[in-house]
């Protein structure tokens, strides 16, 4: 009865091993597979009889070896578990991901524990990896990281230029006044703004008022550096942050944006429709007490760019004295 027993528990031991819902390895000291569970044959499409006694490496080459090895020799030698996570490692073995829920994503992610198996003289003689399939949680959490960074896009976008909007552009200068002030260097600001835009909106409709400011913010794309930082602070009103620019850098950037929108006439309605800007700059200084002083300082320029008969580019330290 008892001998039935232990047959009974075999049996049974032997059955979930096959058909619990995680992969089964087991590795000797020379990574050749001893052990290849139900999972592992139906993800693999290896029976165990093709991959007993074989290089682990060799069997699945898409396994990243060094990294692999890193981690299972610490399981060796110190005779401890480790674990492995998919945003550490998205997949130990290149399994095909079918889950229906979670078909966006083209293969399984997989957690991982590494277990050490002592023979009877207490040395570790092999390793345990058990595998699970955390395909669905994966997928979830990118979706949601996903879905997190948009917001957070859209909350920083003026919807119609897809500039920054006011509020994330001026935090963003704020952070930059700060770390000049506190490294040095140099940076500057420009500011320009649609010449007679309620013209445009009287003559052409506001339809070909918002062409125009979609218009533009395609021209100033077209011309930032990596490192400029632009943003529509309102109504017809542009924004650039030009970082390590001094004040001839920040006159030629100027120059170049108010010639190329001068020289690249808005399309509406088979109608071409030009409209200039007047452009005032202000390099960072010590004498601003905040980023709102830099702020008022481009401002200023721009408008006496528009009271020297716009069009123009006008920079603060021009007028500072005036002002």
């Amino acid at each position: 009865m008892a001998a039935d027993l232990d047959m009974n528990e075999i049996h049974w031991l032997m059955d979930m091993f096959n058909t619990v819902d995680v992969g089964l390895v087991v590795l000797d000291r020379d990574y050749r597979v001893c052990v290849w569970n139900g999972f592992m044959e139906n993800h693999s499409g290896l029976l165990p009889s093709a991959v007993k006694h074989k290089d682990l490496f060799d069997l699945f080459p898409a396994i990243d070896e060094k990294w692999f090895r890193s981690k299972s020799e610490s399981v060796f030698v110190l005779k401890n578990r480790s674990f492995t996570i998919w945003e550490q490692q998205p997949y130990i073995f290149r399994f095909k991901n079918y889950r229906p829920i979670t078909g966006k994503a083209e293969y399984m992610y997989q957690n991982a524990t590494f277990i050490p198996l002592t023979n009877i003289r207490a040395e570790v003689s092999h390793i345990c990896i058990i595998l699970y399939d955390v395909t669905d949680i994966a997928v979830n959490k990118k979706e949601l990281e996903d879905l997190n960074a948009r917001l957070e896009q859209v909350s920083q976008t003026d919807s119609l230029t897809q500039l920054y909007n006011r509020g994330h552009w001026e935090s963003t200068l704020k952070q930059e006044f700060l770390r000049t002030k506190r490294n040095g260097g140099s940076s500057a600001l420009l500011m320009f703004d649609i010449d007679r835009f309620k013209v445009v909106n009287d003559e052409y409709g506001h339809t070909c008022g918002d062409e125009a400011l979609r218009h533009l913010s395609k021209l100033l794309k077209t011309t930032l550096r990596e490192t400029d930082i632009a943003g529509r602070y309102g109504g017809e009103e542009f924004v650039v942050t030009l970082l390590d620019t001094d004040e001839k850098g920040a006159e030629i950037f100027a120059e170049r944006i108010r010639v190329l929108i001068e020289q690249s006439p808005v399309m509406y309605k088979q109608l071409e429709v030009k409209v200039t800007v007047s452009i005032g700059f202000a390099c960072f200084s010590n004498e601003f007490k905040d980023h709102e002083r830099w702020i008022e300082a481009a401002d200023k320029a721009m408008y006496q760019s528009k009271k020297n008969g716009r069009n123009k580019v006008t920079a603060y330290a021009d007028i500072k004295n005036d002002a």
